[in-house]
């Protein structure tokens, strides 16, 4: 069975609540300040905010973009089109979830194509799916640090 995405089905216009992965990105990027403060016992500022988007952003974003695909939270900066495509899309894929699932826990296209070699799983489905989900157009710049280390 080839894994192939299903055309696109004509979505219903419903009242979704859009959400900000820069607004949202603020709001962990403070509480993790304000944990590693409270842990340091004095303000960390800027290099706790720092740590958060060296350490954290690429993983809150990719769980977000995750989000956006299955239609359980519409973000605003990612493209529209992909809101809910895990819905009606790759409905006949077998590695669907697998695949979501490593991605989840933070796998990239490389280590997933090996994993699929590796374990003798139809590499050419696993390709397409991935071409399909283009997880590397999908990287958006944390835009916020500067304006959070400004206000102090």
């Amino acid at each position: 069975m080839s894994c192939q995405m299903n055309p696109p089905m004509v979505k219903l216009v419903r009242t979704t609540v859009r959400h900000s992965v820069h607004e949202v990105g603020i709001v962990e990027a403070l509480r993790y300040k304000w944990i590693e403060s409270e842990k340091a016992g004095h303000d960390l500022g800027e290099s706790a905010i720092r740590t958060w988007v060296r350490h954290h952003w690429n993983g809150f974003l990719r769980a977000r973009w995750l989000e956006h695909l299955e239609g359980r939270a519409f973000w605003i900066e990612l493209d529209q089109d992909d809101y809910g495509l895990l819905q009606h899309s790759f409905l006949d894929c077998p590695l669907k979830d697998e695949v979501l699932n490593r991605l989840k826990f933070g796998q990239e296209n490389l280590g997933l194509i090996n994993w699929a070699i590796d374990q003798g799983q139809d590499i050419e489905e696993v390709i397409r799916l991935l071409e399909a989900l283009d997880i590397n157009s999908r990287r958006i710049e944390c835009q916020f640090y500067m304006r959070l280390a400004q206000a102090g």
